[in-house]
């Protein structure tokens, strides 16, 4: 059991190191806000929970977003935008781990990914209107996103991304899967 235990400790830290450089190579969108980027460290915390456990994959995407936010900082000093990515990581990942835990096939997969994008892009288009835009407004003391100018951020620019950054993500994991997927069973035997 201990051993266990320590094993798991050692691979969350190992995926948030991964996870964490994944962070750093993000890039913006073009058309869409340079403010949103798209990385894949979302891959080491899907991973982590489809192989230990939905709390090793949220520990995954936790402690990825601290170590960016300590090494980069935030222009306000509050975390917000890793505060995002964190809830867009649990918003793709957790449909993904509970769908695929029922059928663990590549089909299972796919319909845990398509459901996972579909969260995560509705999640956060109804989470950026309700609280990370007025927060990014508040902490950086800019007038706020009001009426049309808020919809048109949500409906042209956030939800367009988080659906191109879901199906971007889901490609990698399909293609990661199907190279790995005797690699996974045997982790997810391993710590089970």
């Amino acid at each position: 059991m201990k051993n266990n235990k320590l094993k798991i400790m050692i691979a969350v830290g190992m995926l948030s190191s991964i996870s964490f450089i994944l962070m750093l190579l993000n890039f913006p969108l073009p058309a869409l806000p340079s403010f949103l980027k798209v990385d894949f460290s979302d891959v080491p915390a899907l991973i982590a929970a489809i192989t230990m456990g939905p709390l090793a994959g949220i520990l995954v995407a936790f402690f990825k977003n601290v170590l960016y936010w300590m090494f980069s900082g935030s222009p306000t000093g509050v975390p917000v935008g890793e505060i995002a990515n964190f809830a867009t990581s649990i918003l793709f990942m957790l449909p993904v781990y509970a769908i695929y835990r029922k059928v663990s096939t590549t089909k299972g997969l796919t319909l845990g990914l398509s459901t996972g994008v579909l969260t995560m892009a509705i999640g956060m288009s109804v989470l950026n209107y309700l609280i990370f835009l007025p927060m990014y407004t508040y902490f950086l003391n800019m007038p706020a996103i009001t009426g049309p100018a808020l919809r048109d951020t949500i409906i042209l620019g956030i939800l367009p991304f988080n659906l191109i950054k879901g199906i971007l993500l889901a490609s990698v994991v399909l293609v990661l899967f199907k190279s790995m997927k005797t690699w996974i069973d045997k982790q997810t035997a391993q710590f089970s």
